[in-house]
């Protein structure tokens, strides 16, 4: 009984002790165990990313801060140097360039790969540094530099599986199967009809071999091709937006072959695909002199006394561009009537009278020849006071002044009226002046 009384006692207190601890606990404020388990989660995370001293991993011990706080809006200081360091690595901007330094430009060329070596060099950087004060060179005019290395590269690449014989240089044929083959490459040349394929490659090729084969060799060094600029006239067609007055100005857009073409058409009025001399008089304004076109016809190749397509290509291409050097060439060939290699008093007065002559079926009175030859000879200055060679009209800058004298009546009058020209231009452009300050 007494035995029985103290395990009721025991089970009493024991109840009375886990009453009293839950109690204790209970009492404990809420914020203080949220305080001691922040306290151990702090302690274990710490212990966590303690460096490694045990010599396992020596990289835990010098890694580098990554976070830095970003400056406030009152700290210009740091606000600017934040901003110089988000810029492109090794670059400067200058206006909306940028520009890289020499040394910079190493360090790219040190981590670029191995077919990039060959640009940057001392040479490219030289050649591309212009006038900035402290020795930079233009990022995007590298670029650009680049991109023409890049394409030049791979044009002559193309051009070459043209050269059949492998020399380096192209046939007329050559030449066309490879415009031929660049039409459908060119969205601007969507319009042409298959069927006018032929004469639009004849155009095109006309311009390389007038310009680049002035001594009639057959055939142009696929370098030369590559230096020109018609190339990159021609592949403008790429571009689907390309501008109307861009295309007109354009010999190889698909306006401005048509428009050859259709004179061709409007002046054959026989239709038999040839020009005669009575056609070819109506060109342009109708004012050339039948001397001259006597001439074009005793030097240029023509059937049966009759000019073909391409024949009449080199003849336009030579009108429309008279300052060029080859269009002069082509000129003093049919001007040297006496084969001399230089034109004489003879020679001008030979072709200067068929002007004469048309001024007065005109109503006009005849200019003094003499007159006439001295102003040409004032102009050119030649080397020898008597005679006048190529090389004299290209370096005297007037040779399409001199050409325009002899050949065409519209050529001689617009020179002879210059002064009167230059008037009327001037009084206009104060009338536009004066319009604008309205």
């Amino acid at each position: 009984m007494a035995e029985s009384r103290a395990l009721q006692d025991l089970k009493q207190m024991l109840k009375n002790f886990n009453e009293g601890k839950e109690k204790a606990f209970s009492t404990e404020d809420e914020e203080t165990k949220k305080a001691k388990e922040m306290e151990i989660f702090t302690r274990r995370y710490v212990e966590m990313k303690r460096p490694d001293t045990s010599g396992n991993d020596q990289s835990y011990g010098v890694i580098p801060k990554f976070y830095y706080k970003l400056p406030g809006e009152d700290e210009v200081l740091l606000q600017k140097l934040r901003e110089e360091s988000r810029q492109t690595p090794h670059t400067t901007l200058v206006g909306e360039d940028q520009m890289i330094n020499y040394e910079d430009f190493l360090k790219v060329a040190a981590a670029s790969g191995t077919k990039c070596k060959p640009f940057f060099s001392a040479t490219v950087f030289s050649k591309l540094l212009q006038n900035d004060p402290y020795g930079r060179i233009s990022i995007m005019h590298f670029f650009n530099y680049v991109m023409r290395k890049v394409w030049l590269h791979q044009t002559r690449i193309g051009l070459s599986l043209y050269d059949v014989d492998g020399k380096g240089y192209l046939k007329e044929s050559d030449l066309e199967n490879y415009i031929l083959e660049l039409i459908p490459t060119l969205p601007q040349l969507d319009g042409l009809e298959k069927s006018f394929y032929s004469f639009y490659v004849c155009t095109a090729v006309r311009k390389f071999f007038f310009f680049l084969d002035p001594m009639r060799t057959g055939k142009i060094k696929i370098q030369d091709i590559l230096a020109c600029s018609f190339l990159d006239d021609l592949l403008e067609l790429r571009d689907e937006e390309l501008p109307k007055d861009a295309q007109e100005s354009n010999w190889f857009s698909a306006p401005s072959a048509l428009r050859v073409y259709g004179q061709y058409l409007n002046l054959d009025k026989d239709h038999n695909g040839m020009l005669s001399k009575e056609e070819l008089s109506k060109y342009g304004t109708n004012t050339l002199t039948d001397v001259f076109l006597d001439r074009v016809f005793q030097e240029c190749l023509t059937y049966d006394g009759e000019m073909d397509y391409k024949t009449y290509l080199d003849f336009v291409l030579a009108m429309e561009n008279r300052k060029e050097p080859q269009s002069l060439q082509y000129f003093f060939r049919l001007l040297d009537v006496q084969k001399r290699g230089y034109l004489n008093v003879f020679a001008l007065n030979f072709f200067f009278r068929a002007i004469q002559v048309q001024m007065q079926q005109h109503g006009q009175e005849p200019v003094s020849f003499a007159d006439v030859k001295d102003e040409i000879f004032d102009m050119v200055r030649p080397s020898d006071p008597l005679h006048i060679t190529l090389q004299d009209l290209i370096q005297s800058n007037h040779g399409e002044t001199v050409v325009s004298i002899l050949i065409d009546l519209n050529g001689f009058w617009t020179y002879e009226n210059r002064e009167v020209f230059m008037a009327e231009n001037n009084s206009s452009e104060n009338v536009q002046d004066d319009n604008s300050e309205f």
